[in-house]
């Protein structure tokens, strides 16, 4: 069996390190840090797999890649850290999501990452949170299908009705992250998953939550689109149809 090593130094550019382990034929890559450079260690881990996810995702060998990467001791779940050392934010996971990278994302979750780390750009949520804002629905299925917590307006979005009635028939779990919270107000939830619905281009979802109260015409805080508008930029024809015909309305029409 084939083993190939890299020797990593200190001057070596994270981009360059990453594609010699993306070009490596051999089964095995070995990636050797520089001697007496544990911190340094890390934090190239840490950059190589951020790297391997990140946008646009679909890398070659991305997958491959994440595994050995992690074999070599990178953390699936650390967050990426700013010039200050101090802010935190997504994780590889996060980046996966927000491409649609489902075999890195497998890749990913089997090397360890939590499904459920916060830090997501949406409202600092979980990588699904970012699949599902972005229409990721790959990766937004196959999160729920490795066990990611789903809250209503996932579910919506995602056409899960059995999730979305059981929110109805039980006791309300309130989300991690509250995507569409406005400081100082309450949040709608049904009318947020409503809207989410919408984006989904999910017919059955919306017909079940505007009859369970949500507002047809509202209009987004993030983006400023009503269900029509996300409807529309979803070509969900049918739902578009359907809107229409209970009077919903464009963002533009409402305030012409």
């Amino acid at each position: 069996m084939n083993k190939d090593v890299i020797y990593i130094d200190i001057e070596d550019d994270i981009t360059a390190i990453i594609g010699k382990v993306k070009a490596s034929a051999s089964t095995i890559v070995a990636l050797v840090p520089p001697k007496r450079a544990g911190v340094l260690q890390s934090v190239v881990n840490l950059k190589l797999l951020h790297k391997a996810a990140d946008w646009p995702g679909h890398f070659p060998n991305g997958a491959r890649s994440v595994a050995i990467i992690a074999a070599a001791g990178g953390d699936a779940s650390a967050p990426i850290m700013f010039l200050d050392s101090t802010k935190r934010g997504e994780t590889p996971l996060h980046w996966a999501a927000s491409s649609d990278d489902v075999a890195v994302l497998d890749a990913l979750l089997d090397a360890g990452a939590d499904i459920e780390a916060p830090g997501a750009c949406i409202a600092g949520g979980t990588a699904l949170d970012d699949a599902v804002a972005f229409g990721q629905w790959r990766a937004a299925h196959r999160l729920v299908e490795r066990g990611a917590r789903t809250a209503v307006w996932h579910s919506s979005a995602l056409g899960l009705m059995d999730r979305v009635e059981a929110y109805f028939a039980g006791p309300k779990i309130p989300p991690l992250y509250p995507w569409g919270a406005s400081k100082g107000a309450s949040l709608d939830e049904v009318t947020i998953a409503f809207w989410c619905a919408c984006h989904g281009g999910q017919r059955p979802a919306a017909e079940y939550l505007l009859d369970r109260g949500a507002k047809l015409n509202w209009i987004s805080e993030w983006d400023a689109l009503t269900p029509l508008d996300a409807a529309q930029r979803a070509d969900a024809t049918e739902l578009i149809q359907w809107l229409r015909g209970r009077g919903a309305k464009s963002t533009k029409e409402l305030r012409a």
